[in-house]
């Protein structure tokens, strides 16, 4: 089995991801959505968490092979941000969601070089927008970021969007096509459903 259908399967059977077209989720957002992902969940599984790793190490070392700096998106990437730096020998920030309220009001934590070329880390993208704030903390201490590598995204056109505006390059372990795909072959999906579940990436405000 490849990588990415790997790491789909291993969403799906630790329920990380749920399916669930005929009782839809409501997101934060308001979008209705026929999925809900948690990859929390992968922390607790030490093989799941150590493929995870392995295969953000290899892609980033492919994709970004100037890297020079893991950072991880407070906070379900911090994990996976550190266990791939240690894979790849590299110094490990985190970024906060917004600067501390006290202290030294720092945002970027960690391993703050001006020289650093950062691959960000984060667990799930849907349309972008934490990783991309991530992204504009980093680039203000004066660092350069590289790019985005994620264990899953949407696919959705939001998200597409975003980072092209932003200019900056997006990899993933898996995508929403290929856990469809999984799913459908472990006969967790009828054909109607998949039809379903592929038309709400498209449009998901539209979707019904």
């Amino acid at each position: 089995m490849q990588t990415n259908e790997q790491i789909a399967q291993d969403l799906l059977d630790i329920q990380a991801v749920t399916l669930s077209p005929q009782k839809p989720f409501v997101w934060a957002s308001g979008i209705k959505a026929p999925i809900y992902t948690d990859n929390r969940l992968t922390i607790g599984y030490p093989e799941i968490r150590s493929r995870i790793s392995a295969g953000l190490a290899r892609l980033i070392m492919h994709e970004y092979p100037d890297v020079t700096d893991i950072g991880g998106v407070v906070t379900a990437g911090i994990p996976h941000a550190t266990s791939t730096a240690d894979r790849l020998g590299l110094p490990l920030m985190y970024v906060r969601s917004k600067p501390k309220d006290h202290g030294a009001g720092k945002q970027v934590e960690g391993h703050v070089d001006k020289e650093a070329k950062v691959v960000l880390i984060d667990d799930l993208i849907s349309t972008g927008g934490s990783v991309l704030k991530a992204a504009e903390a980093v680039e203000a201490e004066g660092i350069t970021v590289l790019g985005v590598a994620a264990i899953f995204t949407y696919e959705l056109p939001a998200a597409r969007e975003n980072f092209a505006a932003a200019k900056l390059p997006l990899v993933t372990l898996t995508n929403y096509s290929t856990l469809i795909r999984q799913a459908e072959k472990a006969k967790i999906l009828t054909g109607e459903e998949k039809e379903s579940l592929l038309t709400w990436r498209e449009d998901p405000w539209a979707w019904k």
